[in-house]
C-alpha cells in the first residue's frame, strides 16, 4: 500500500475522455445485429455489418430493402401500434427470422430516433433463460420482503448486492455512489472468494467522464458481454437527417476504446451497470463485473432494471429517513435558541444563554458571537488575536449573509496553525453596518481516503504542448491523507442558521417598534416635563418671591415691635425661601441639559481656564487659594459654555470642600492614558486634584446623585447638591465619563475624558 499527504485535492479538466462522443461510436458489439428502419415507408436504411452471421443476410441484402423481408405483417404491426410511445411495453419483442432455412427466435429491442425512424436490435433468445411473468413475480416479491425489513441505506445497499449477484450470477457486484464533485465510492460488494475486495475504495471523477455519467441518466443498463470484442460497424445511409447515428438507447452500442482499456487494466472480462437515480440525477451504480466473458439475458436484465428503479426510490426515503431525526433535533435547538430571543433583554445574552445549543445548532465544536466590538467565545476557539484579524478579514467574504468552508487554511493560511479547531467555518452576519457576526467552528478532521489506484491518471505531453491521459493502469490500494479540512457543513445546518437569523432580525424589528413607541412616551413626557419646569420657574417663583418679600416687608415694618425670636424666624424663612428657589433653578437647568443641542467646537480650555482662575482670584480673595495648571492642555472638542461650566462646578467644590489654611487646586491631563469609544473617537483623560477633606467611601455611589448633599445644610457653603449631577450629565452628552479617587482628610481627584481635536 502507497500512502501519499496531500491537501484539497483539485479535479484536472483536462482528458481525452471528456471531448469523446461516445454516443455515436458508429458501430455495436457482436453479441446482437442493429437495424435502422425509416417509419414512413419501412424500409431498412441502416444495419449493423454482421447481419450475414446472425440472421444469413448480407448488409446489401437487406439496405433499402422493407422490414417486410424480414418480418412478418403481424410482428411489424405490434411495433407499429406501440410507436412512438409506448415502445417499452413490447421490450423484449419475440421475433422469428427464417436463417438458414431454419427459423431463429430473437429477443427484439425497440426504440424510436427522432420519431421518424425506429432502432431494432436483435438479440439470439434462449430458452434456457427465460424468464416467465411467475418467475418475475416471485423473484421480485422475495426482494421487495427483504427491502421492507432494512432500515439503513447501507444495509439496503449491501442486501441489493447479494440479491444481484444471486440473480445474474457475475463473480463480483458493487454499488458504487458519486459525490458531489463525481468521485465515486465502492459503498457495497459481494464477490467470489479468491477477488481482492474493493469496498470502501475511492475512484476519482476522471474515471466515468462526464458524457458517460449523462448517458447512464439516460440508459439505465450497460452491458459489455465481452470486454475483448471486434466493433461491429454500422452500415447503409451514412446519419440520419445528416447527422451521425445516435445510439444513446442503444443496447448494442460500442463501448469506448479508453473504457474498454480501462476494464482490462482492471482484469476485468464483462461488465454490466445498472443506473441509480436521485430526484433525476446519477447518485450511483450498480456495477457488475466477471472474470470471463458474461451474457445476461433481456429478461434478467429487466427484473435488473426494476430493482435499480426500486432501490432508486428507497435511496431517496432511506436518506431522508436517516437525516429526519437530526434534522429534527437541530429544529428543536432552533426553537430553543429563538424563544430564548424573544425573552431576552438583548441578542447576545439570548444566544449565550445556553451554549450547548448553540452549538449544537450545527454541530459545531466552538463559537463566537461578536456584537459591537466585544468576542464572547464558546467551547474550543483559538486566540482572541486570531480572532480579531479572522473577523476583520471576514468584512467582505459574506455572500448572502454567510461565508462557508471547510478547508478555512486553504483560503485563509494563518489557520493552519489552529486547525485542530478551525479547520471548517461557518460565519453569520446578523448586521453588517454594526458587524454583528456569529461564528462557527469545526476541528480538523484526517480523512485517509483508499483511491483504487493512484487517481492521477498517466500522462503525455506531446511536443506540440497538448496533454494526453491514459486509463490507469494499476488499481493496487493508493492511500491519500487530506488534512486542513472539516467535516463538511450540511444545507439543512445552514439553513438552520439562516432561519435563526430571520428570527434576529425579526425580533430586533420587534425591538425597534417597541422602542420607537417608547420614544413616543417619552416625547409625550418630556412635553410634560417642559411644562413642570415652566410651571417651575414660573408659577412657583412667584408665590415664592411673595413669601421672600412679604418676610422682608415683616421685618422692615413691624421688625421693632417683634421679639428677638420673631425676627430670627422671619430671617429664616428668607433664606429658606432662597435656598428654595436655589433648587428650583438648578432643577430647571438640569432638566434642560439632556435637551438642548450642543455647540460642538474646537475648543482651547487653557484660555477657558484663564477666565475661571480670575474669577476665582476676585471671589475668594480673602482666602489662600492657589489653582496650578502644571502644563497646557491640548485642544478638545465640545460644547464651551458647558465644558466650562465643568470646570467652574469641579474647581468650586475643590476649593468649598477644603478646610486646609492653603488651599489648592491643579488641573492637568494624562498623556500616557487614553481610551477609544464606539465611534473610533480620540479621547484625552483629564484630572482636578485638590487637598480638600476628601469623601468618605460610603459615599462612592451616590456622590453623583441629583440634590445629593454629603454635610449639613449650613456646612461647606450651603450648596444644592446639583453640581455633581450637573458635571456628569455634560460629559454624558460630550459621550464622556467622569470618576474619582480620594483620600478622606487628605483629598480627591476627578477624572474626566473629552473628545480630542480630529
Amino acid at each position: 500500500m502507497k500512502n501519499h499527504n496531500s491537501s484539497i485535492r483539485e479535479p484536472f479538466n483536462l482528458t481525452n475522455c471528456d471531448y469523446e462522443q461516445i454516443h455515436i461510436p458508429g458501430a455495436i458489439q457482436p453479441h446482437g445485429v442493429l437495424l435502422v428502419i425509416n417509419r414512413s415507408d419501412w424500409q431498412i436504411t441502416q444495419v449493423s455489418n454482421n447481419t450475414e452471421t446472425m440472421i444469413g443476410l448480407t448488409p446489401q441484402k437487406l439496405l433499402g430493402q422493407p422490414l417486410t423481408n424480414i418480418l412478418d405483417n403481424q410482428q411489424i404491426a405490434v411495433i407499429a401500434n406501440c410507436l412512438p410511445d409506448n415502445y417499452q411495453q413490447i421490450n423484449p419483442l419475440k421475433v422469428t427470422i427464417a436463417t438458414h432455412q431454419e427459423n431463429s427466435l430473437f429477443n427484439g429491442i425497440v426504440h424510436s430516433l427522432d420519431n421518424d425512424y425506429i432502432i431494432l436490435e436483435l438479440e439470439k433468445y434462449s430458452e434456457n433463460s427465460h424468464i416467465n411473468f411467475t418467475q418475475f413475480y416471485h423473484v421480485s416479491k422475495n426482494i421487495l420482503n427483504q427491502i421492507q425489513r432494512v432500515s439503513k441505506l447501507i444495509d439496503l445497499c449491501q442486501l441489493m448486492v447479494q440479491e444481484v449477484r444471486k440473480l445474474t450470477g457475475f463473480d463480483r457486484v458493487m454499488i458504487y455512489q458519486f459525490d458531489e464533485v463525481g468521485a465515486g465510492c465502492v459503498i457495497a460488494e459481494d464477490c467470489v472468494d479468491q477477488l481482492n475486495s474493493y469496498l470502501g475504495l475511492h475512484y476519482p471523477d476522471s474515471d466515468i467522464p462526464r458524457q458517460a455519467k449523462h448517458l447512464y441518466t439516460l440508459n439505465l443498463l450497460r452491458m459489455i458481454p465481452q470486454v475483448d470484442y471486434q466493433p461491429v460497424p454500422i452500415v447503409g445511409q451514412i446519419g440520419i437527417k445528416h447527422k451521425p447515428l445516435d445510439l444513446s438507447f442503444s443496447v448494442l452500442r460500442s463501448v469506448s476504446p479508453m473504457h474498454i482499456k480501462y476494464l482490462k487494466n482492471m482484469g476485468v472480462g464483462a461488465s454490466f451497470s445498472i443506473s441509480l437515480l436521485s430526484q433525476g440525477k446519477l447518485w450511483g451504480l450498480i456495477a457488475c463485473h466477471h472474470q470471463t466473458p458474461f451474457f445476461i439475458p433481456y429478461e434478467i436484465r429487466n427484473i435488473c432494471e426494476f430493482l435499480g428503479q426500486v432501490l432508486s426510490l428507497e435511496i431517496v426515503s432511506k436518506e431522508a429517513n436517516e437525516l429526519l431525526a437530526y434534522k429534527m433535533s437541530l429544529q428543536l435547538v432552533e426553537s430553543q435558541l429563538i424563544n430564548n430571543l424573544g425573552q431576552a433583554d438583548n441578542i447576545t445574552s439570548a444566544l449565550v444563554k445556553d451554549p450547548d445549543n448553540l452549538l449544537a445548532l450545527v454541530n459545531a465544536t466552538g463559537a463566537v458571537v461578536y456584537t459591537e466590538g466585544n468576542l464572547i467565545t464558546l467551547g474550543k476557539v483559538p486566540s482572541q488575536e486570531f480572532l480579531t484579524n479572522l473577523i476583520l478579514w471576514l468584512d467582505d467574504k459574506f455572500q448572502k449573509s454567510l461565508f462557508v468552508t471547510n478547508a478555512l487554511p486553504k483560503v485563509y493560511p494563518p489557520a493552519i496553525a489552529f486547525k485542530d479547531m478551525v479547520s471548517g467555518l461557518l460565519a453569520l452576519s446578523i448586521t453588517k453596518v454594526q458587524k454583528n457576526y456569529v461564528l462557527w467552528f469545526r476541528p480538523e478532521v484526517l480523512q485517509y481516503v483508499n483511491w483504487a489506484g493512484n487517481p492521477d491518471p498517466p500522462k503525455q505531453l506531446a511536443e506540440d504542448g497538448t496533454i494526453t491521459f491514459f486509463p490507469r493502469q494499476s488499481f493496487e490500494l493508493w492511500q491519500e491523507t487530506v488534512r486542513c479540512q472539516s467535516q463538511p457543513w450540511m444545507p439543512w445546518e445552514i439553513e438552520g442558521v439562516m432561519e435563526l437569523r430571520s428570527a434576529v432580525v425579526g425580533i430586533v424589528l420587534q425591538k425597534m417598534n417597541e422602542l420607537t413607541a417608547i420614544n413616543l412616551e417619552l416625547e409625550y413626557t418630556n412635553r410634560e416635563l417642559d411644562a413642570f419646569a415652566y410651571i417651575a420657574s414660573h408659577d412657583l417663583k412667584e408665590p415664592l418671591r411673595g413669601i421672600h418679600n412679604y418676610s422682608n416687608f415683616l421685618l422692615e415694618d413691624y421688625g421693632h415691635i417683634l421679639d428677638v425670636d420673631g425676627v430670627n424666624k422671619l430671617h429664616t424663612l428668607i433664606k429658606l425661601t432662597k435656598r428654595m428657589e436655589d433648587l428650583i433653578n438648578a432643577l430647571l437647568h438640569f432638566s434642560r441639559l439632556g435637551r438642548q443641542e450642543l455647540n460642538i467646537e474646537i475648543l482651547d480650555l487653557n484660555l477657558s481656564l484663564q477666565s475661571i482662575t480670575e474669577m476665582f482670584n476676585i471671589t475668594k480673595k480673602a482666602e489662600n487659594i492657589d489653582i496650578r495648571i502644571p502644563q497646557p492642555l491640548p485642544l478638545v472638542m465640545g460644547d464651551r459654555i458647558l465644558l466650562e461650566e465643568v470646570l467652574t462646578n469641579l474647581i468650586s467644590n475643590s476649593l468649598k470642600y477644603n478646610d486646609k489654611p492653603n488651599k489648592w487646586v491643579e488641573i492637568g491631563f494624562l498623556d500616557e492614558e487614553t481610551l477609544f469609544s464606539n465611534n473610533d473617537l480620540h479621547f484625552v483623560t483629564f484630572y482636578v486634584e485638590d487637598n480638600g477633606i476628601g469623601i468618605q467611601e460610603k459615599h462612592r455611589e451616590t456622590i453623583f446623585s441629583i440634590f445629593k448633599r454629603l454635610h449639613g445644610v449650613n456646612k461647606y457653603g450651603c450648596g444644592t447638591g446639583v453640581g455633581l449631577t450637573i458635571v456628569k450629565k455634560i460629559l454624558e452628552r460630550h459621550q464622556s465619563k467622569i470618576w474619582f479617587r480620594s483620600i478622606y482628610g487628605q483629598g480627591s481627584t476627578f477624572y474626566f475624558t473629552l473628545p480630542a481635536e480630529r
